[in-house]
């Protein structure tokens, strides 16, 4: 069960790249006070992955391996977890599910100003049309725990980080039964 045991929760925030999660992250652990692990940092940091994509120019995560890695810190609980996917992690990991969303036009422009360009560029955009992450999240862990956010500029970003903040301070560890 989500919780059983932990003093402090675990969030997963989740996204379409280039909807803010890092951002988000950041600043929420500098409110809370909790560990910000960003997946991706991660298994470039400790070669969690299978090779290079190269047509979407990324890591082939190993889910397992990453899984392996974060079980401990997981099972402790204070822990941001920042990521584009969701569903490979255990459910009961997670007492908060964020998904991160932002209008089309606008994350075009942020995914261009990184160098996104054919294939990966439409994907991703595709992704966010689609909902795929918001859906994926809805599939994977209970439907009242997945909450969808605007993260269309600072302000959405600062009243998002107002929101989980104030969530994570009045979180209550589950009782067993």
């Amino acid at each position: 069960m989500a919780g059983g045991g932990r003093a402090r929760p675990n969030i997963l925030v989740t996204g379409t790249p280039g909807t803010g999660k890092t951002t988000t992250c950041s600043l929420l652990a500098d409110a809370t006070g909790v560990c910000h692990i960003n997946v991706g940092d991660l298994v470039r940091e400790k070669g969690l992955h299978d090779g290079w994509d190269e047509e979407f120019e990324c890591h082939i995560i190993n889910e397992d391996l990453v899984c392996d890695e974060l079980e401990d810190k997981m099972e402790d609980g204070g822990n941001i977890v920042d990521y584009h996917g969701c569903d490979f992690f255990p459910e009961r990991w997670f007492d908060c599910v964020v998904v991160l969303q932002t209008d089309n036009s606008i994350l075009h422009d942020r995914l261009s100003s990184r160098g996104y360009m054919g294939p990966k560029l439409i994907n991703n955009i595709e992704c966010e049309i689609f909902q795929v992450l918001l859906e994926e999240a809805k599939a994977s862990y209970p439907e009242d725990i997945v909450t969808a956010l605007q993260s269309d500029t600072v302000e959405d970003i600062s009243r998002n980080v107002t929101k989980l903040t104030e969530w994570f301070n009045n979180w209550r560890p589950r009782r067993s039964s």
